[in-house]
């Protein structure tokens, strides 16, 4: 049985601890699923378990723990040992790096966005960024314009500008943090619009509206002195003609009757004051 061996080759490589493991995945690709198979990929893996944790490495500064991307890398290892076909030719390497590499970037497109960001405005984001790093400094650190980036990356400035957006949306900010140069521990929820009564007023009186036209003349008169005059039931009786008790009842009934109707346009999902308004 073949045992990993380790690289005793002076000469400088990618990854020049990288261990000898070409007999056993060439025997790897010939065994049928089982005990014996699994040992032997177990094997395989761990003899390439450094490697994979310097391309975890290299992601450490992205706000995830080096724990958590070393298990990702881990996992795009095995992902790698178990595919690799030695029939086609390729060293291990080869094909394991970019396999590692593309768990890591997945990892970070599909778990570490706190907004949704469809993959291809994740990618210009990427390359913008990049660019930027590039421009800055042949720029004597100062920030590159977006026709700039565009002109370095043969992106246009549309997808400059997309990518440039996307670099806002990694991370979001709660609201409670503090507002940018802002005294007295102001928060960004400060700054949101509260409820606002009148609203619901402006609703309500539009909702009305078109059944106060539609009551008779005297009915509508008693409510306009009553509601928009101020006047008090003995004066309005005076006014009319009735009595105090006359006008209380038509009052009372007339506001009653009013919401009844809004209340059942309401709970039949219209539109409030659609019904009986003129075209």
């Amino acid at each position: 049985m073949s045992t990993v061996v380790s690289r005793t080759k002076r000469a400088r490589h990618p990854h020049d601890d990288a261990p000898d493991t070409a007999a056993d995945l060439e025997r790897l690709a010939t065994l049928p699923p089982g005990s014996e198979r699994e040992r032997l990929q177990q094997e395989v893996v761990r003899a390439w378990m450094p490697m994979a944790y310097r391309l975890a490495h290299r992601y450490r500064n992205r706000s995830e723990s080096i724990e958590d991307l070393q298990q990702v890398a881990a996992l795009g290892l095995v992902k790698a040992v178990d595919r690799y076909d030695p029939a086609r030719g390729c060293a291990f390497e080869s094909y394991a790096v970019p396999t590692i590499v593309g768990e890591l970037r997945r990892h970070f497109r599909d778990n570490l966005w706190d907004l949704h960001v469809p993959r291809r405005v994740q990618e210009l984001r990427n390359k913008v960024r990049a660019s930027r790093r590039e421009l800055s400094l042949t720029l004597d650190r100062r920030s590159p314009t977006v026709a700039q980036i565009a002109e370095h990356t043969g992106l246009s400035e549309e997808d400059v500008q997309l990518g440039m957006e996307a670099l806002e949306s990694y991370r979001t900010l709660s609201l409670d943090s503090p507002y940018p140069h802002a005294e007295d521990a102001f928060t960004r929820a400060d700054t949101l619009g509260d409820f606002e009564p009148g609203y619901d007023r402006v609703i309500y009186r539009e909702s009305v509206k078109p059944r106060l036209r539609r009551l008779p003349e005297r009915e509508r008169r008693i409510l306009y002195l009553r509601f928009f005059c101020d006047m008090s039931q003995s004066r309005i009786a005076a006014e009319v003609g009735i009595s105090q008790m006359h006008v209380s009842r038509l009052i009372s009934s007339t506001c009653q009757r009013i919401r009844r109707e809004v209340e059942a346009e309401a709970a039949a999902g219209e539109h409030p004051g659609s019904a009986g308004t003129p075209a």
